[in-house]
């Protein structure tokens, strides 16, 4: 079996990529036209590439992509310009986590496949009662009207949460909500927590690309990682600035 990462260019993604490759894992990668992978990885007998818009793959597209893919990485997300953030594709998270998705579903496949989400700490869970001050739920109303990917990112969560459920014969779900990211040359120590400890707004705390690329690949290598959060929106922080 094989995995599949969607956004495998992007700076997370690169990193999930290097990770799943370490453990001798197949990997499945959709680049896009123009976007740029280092030659390891081009070059690595256990890395598939896919030369295409992810946004244009048909159903058809995908059955055939997912035929031997136990899980799938949602590294997907929108460029920091205008036209990444206000231009078409505006619900690209959460339109190819549901294509995805369906797709897993009407193949039936006896073995339970993994969808993991790469989200933010600014998406609240709302399956909990996640307590967020009055000042922040008036930021984030701001956000989620004016800023197209912050609701691509709630949708994306919400179709995970009510759609597929906790109970789906043939889909299990994560979603990682880092906090502020930032880059970081080796891994370190995290901490997960089910709901944010830190406004993601007025007190943030800081999370590497690295760890949460660690934290993603860990989801689909150690069973009992998967058990402890899967259905879950694990916060992740790294260490120092959970404190």
């Amino acid at each position: 079996m094989s995995v599949l990462i969607l956004g495998a260019s992007g700076a997370t993604g690169k990193l999930l990529l290097s990770f799943l490759v370490l453990q001798n894992i197949k990997v499945k990668i959709i680049l896009r036209k123009g976007a740029f992978l280092e030659d390891d990885f081009i070059k690595h007998e256990n890395v598939e590439i896919i030369r295409t818009n992810v946004y244009d793959l048909s159903k058809e597209d995908i059955s055939l992509l997912l035929s031997d893919v136990k899980s799938v990485f949602s590294c997907l997300g929108h460029t920091l310009s205008i036209k990444g953030m206000y231009f078409d594709p505006r619900n690209l998270v959460c339109e190819i986590t549901k294509r995805f998705c369906e797709v897993i579903q009407e193949q039936k496949e006896k073995n339970i496949r993994k969808f993991i989400l790469m989200n933010t700490a600014g998406n609240s869970n709302r399956d909990l009662n996640e307590k967020i001050s009055f000042a922040q739920k008036c930021i984030m109303s701001v956000l989620r009207n004016l800023i197209p990917p912050h609701k691509d990112n709630e949708n994306a969560s919400d179709y995970l949460r009510k759609i597929i459920g906790q109970n789906n014969e043939y889909l299990q779900w994560c979603i990682i909500r880092p906090d502020a990211l930032i880059n970081e040359i080796k891994q370190s120590e995290y901490e997960l927590y089910a709901s944010p400890i830190r406004s993601a707004i007025f007190n943030s705390g800081s999370t590497s690309r690295i760890n949460v690329a660690h934290l993603m690949s860990t989801l689909h290598i150690n069973s009992d990682t998967w058990d402890k959060w899967q259905g879950q929106m694990p916060v992740v922080y790294n260490k120092t600035s959970s404190l």
